[in-house]
């Protein structure tokens, strides 16, 4: 029989139950459903706070870069249910992205021009900073498209461009910091105002199969800085060139130039809504245009509406800190 001087201390030796410990593996397995859910919610993710929609949105092909790092961590901790768990974003990501690896081209884009009713543009964001607007004239004269559209140009290369382009262009136009250059006539060329100076322009092509309405636009630069994705001016701008093409009339229409920002980016659904993106249409890959040397986004882009894109692709680097972009499109 027990004494009461004996009894606390047996039990004492009786261990009291504790919450469940999260070990590495079920860690690991919730970063892997989190980051799933983030992938596929990201139209949803809020953008009031520091614009990290946009940003996570502009960054989202590179999202995933968790799917093989998830997995090396799950077999460094030998977790089964981390391995498993993976799956969830890897196939969320391949929804998203997997026809975006393949090549939708039904005309190979080489930059030859167009045949029948169709027509070959070119957009490159040029760089003011350019050290040799002359060569870069020249690759993209040797691009043979049918329209260029080149943005930040300055008061100092626009001549060079003028007279590298004139042999292959005998028409075009330019406005501030942009330009149109074309094989085919160009008509009523007028400003769009999107911003205090001029970042922005239209003109009517007269193509072989008929007038096409061409808009070259530069939107505001974004940044990343401790106040976040700063893009109001951009969205602005946006807001601005969006009302321009829902007041066009004309039923074929290209907006070539640099978003800064991605297609993506429901930021730029005034504008994306209304085109559609000949990349993800007709193009092989992502597409990536900045920067140059690296490039990570793809924030020069061809939209289109009224014509079909046959095909997209991205351009070797010039001088500048942008790539080129071109298309095919048809009628």
């Amino acid at each position: 029989m027990l004494t009461s001087e004996e009894e606390p201390s047996t039990r004492a030796d009786v261990p009291t139950p504790g919450p469940p410990r999260a070990t590495p593996g079920r860690l690991l397995a919730l970063v892997a459903l989190l980051s799933a859910a983030l992938m596929a919610l990201h139209a949803h993710l809020p953008n009031t706070a520091l614009n990290l929609g946009s940003l996570f949105q502009t960054l989202l092909p590179w999202t995933g870069l968790a799917v093989p790092a998830l997995l090396a961590l799950a077999a460094v901790r030998r977790s089964r249910l981390a391995a498993i768990a993976v799956l969830a974003p890897a196939l969320v990501w391949a929804t998203l992205f997997g026809p975006t690896l393949t090549d939708k081209g039904k005309d190979k884009g080489t930059g030859t021009g167009a045949t029948g009713h169709g027509l070959t543009v070119l957009s490159h964001n040029v760089d003011e900073a350019n050290p040799g607007p002359a060569g870069t004239a020249r690759a993209l004269a040797g691009a043979k498209a049918d329209v260029l559209a080149l943005v930040e140009l300055s008061e100092e290369s626009t001549p060079v461009y003028e007279r590298e382009l004139a042999a292959a262009y005998p028409h075009h136009a330019v406005l501030g910091g942009v330009g149109l250059w074309s094989r085919h006539r160009l008509t009523a060329v007028a400003e769009v105002e999107i911003m205090p100076w001029t970042r922005a322009m239209r003109a009517t092509a007269a193509t072989p199969g008929g007038p096409v309405a061409v808009y070259a636009a530069h939107l505001a630069s974004v940044r990343v800085s401790g106040a976040g994705f700063t893009t109001a001016r951009r969205n602005e701008a946006a807001r601005a060139l969006a009302s321009a093409v829902r007041a066009e009339h004309a039923p074929r229409v290209v907006v070539l130039g640099d978003f800064n920002g991605t297609y993506q980016d429901r930021a730029l659904a005034p504008v994306t809504s209304q085109l559609r993106s000949a990349q993800r249409e007709a193009g092989d890959g992502f597409g990536f245009t900045y920067p140059a040397g690296f490039p990570v986004v793809r924030i020069d882009d061809v939209l289109v509406k009224g014509m079909d894109p046959s095909a997209s692709w991205t351009l070797p680097a010039t001088g500048s800190d942008h790539r080129p972009v071109g298309a095919t499109l048809r009628f």
